[in-house]
């Protein structure tokens, strides 16, 4: 604990913080490469989020939704690890913090899309944004659970999507397409 009395001039108010909110990349990061994980990191550094958190999908979770292969959880994890210290050294202390969830590798099992956000939305402040590929968004549009979830998060999709989903297209005013740098 620091004891070092500090004074201030009379009525100073600390500057308010312009940063606010947390953009979450929810994906295998399977075939993400690394500048794809620069361009989510830059777009939430431009819309000045208080955080990006990194969400990589568990095995079982990867099985269900798309039943593609996918490498094991814990070398996709240590890739972002990398990646993560890598950008953060090169970017220094002025670089957006990085948070690289581990709810799935926890439970070690399937975790239905509506836990994995429930669990964001209590742990990480808001306004929450998913960052998003057009393929993932549209797997998202096609749960039941979207319509609950659209009207209490944003969407930022990585690029337009060629063939959204008819509910994806019916909110299109709360997803929007990240820059591209």
């Amino acid at each position: 604990m620091n004891r070092i009395a500090q004074t201030v001039p009379y009525g100073y108010e600390p500057p308010a913080d312009g940063r606010k909110g947390t953009l979450i990349v929810y994906d295998t990061f399977q075939h993400m490469a690394d500048d794809a994980l620069a361009s989510a990191a830059e777009t939430a550094a431009k819309r000045a989020f208080a955080k990006l958190v990194l969400y990589p999908l568990h095995e079982e979770t990867v099985r269900r939704m798309t039943k593609e292969p996918v490498l094991p959880y814990h070398k996709r994890l240590d890739r972002l690890h990398d990646w993560k210290r890598g950008y953060e050294r090169e970017h220094g202390r002025g670089a957006i913090p990085i948070v690289v969830e581990g709810l799935e590798g926890k439970r070690k099992k399937y975790t239905p899309m509506e836990a994995a956000l429930r669990h964001l939305a209590e742990a990480y402040p808001s306004p929450l944004f998913l960052y998003l590929t057009p393929e993932m968004a549209n797997q998202f549009a096609a749960f039941s659970s979207f319509e609950t979830w659209i009207v209490k998060l944003r969407l930022l999709l990585a690029s337009e999507p060629a063939s959204p989903h008819p509910r994806l297209a019916q909110y299109r005013h709360r997803w929007d397409v990240a820059e591209p740098n």
